[in-house]
């Protein structure tokens, strides 16, 4: 289980053959060979790590159904250690499997903030709800508005400082 708040923004080193490569430094504190850290909110399992890397396995499934097939070497990830009893619930429970994937409709600025709007299929959007809690490629949000076919969340500067959604555009795919 995560909180949906991003503790840092790795950077893919490689991907392929069913593996992983993520550049990081504050995830790897205290981590273990087997610990969770969900990547851009796909909860992923350490299979090795050094001072400024890990590797998690990547199945066919979680391939198909996230995002993660469209990153490259470079592709900056939000990333997320698993919650512990002692840690501050900041966010809401995000349990790191992915519902689907949602494309990015457009990204509008009103004064401080950005609206984002992504559309998703009729199976998840029946289950987001105005005002309820959302985690988008692992980062909690509040759902601003919801139509038959997108919804809308509002995007403060801190979190677009601090996560990968600044490197996001209308037509970029965001897990849900």
């Amino acid at each position: 289980m995560f909180t949906g708040i991003i503790e840092e923004v790795g950077s893919v080193h490689s991907i392929g053959g069913g593996s992983l490569t993520i550049k990081a430094s504050k995830v790897l504190q205290d981590v273990q060979l087997g610990d969770s850290i969900a990547v851009n909110g796909v909860c992923l399992t350490v299979t090795r790590f050094d001072r400024g890397s890990f590797d998690a396995d990547v199945m066919p499934e979680t391939i198909r159904r996230t995002s993660l097939a469209e990153l490259k070497k470079g592709s900056p990830v939000n990333l997320e250690r698993a919650l512990t009893l002692q840690s501050r619930l900041g966010g809401h429970i995000v349990s790191g499997h992915i519902d689907g994937v949602g494309h990015i409709v457009s990204l509008k600025e009103e004064q401080n903030a950005v609206l984002m709007r992504i559309s998703a299929e009729k199976d998840i959007l029946r289950h987001i709800v105005e005002k309820g809690s959302v985690a988008l490629d692992g980062i909690s949000l509040t759902v601003a508005e919801v139509t038959d076919s997108d919804f809308t969340v509002s995007l403060i500067p801190h979190t677009r400082q601090v996560t990968n959604l600044s490197s996001k555009k209308a037509g970029s795919t965001i897990n849900i």
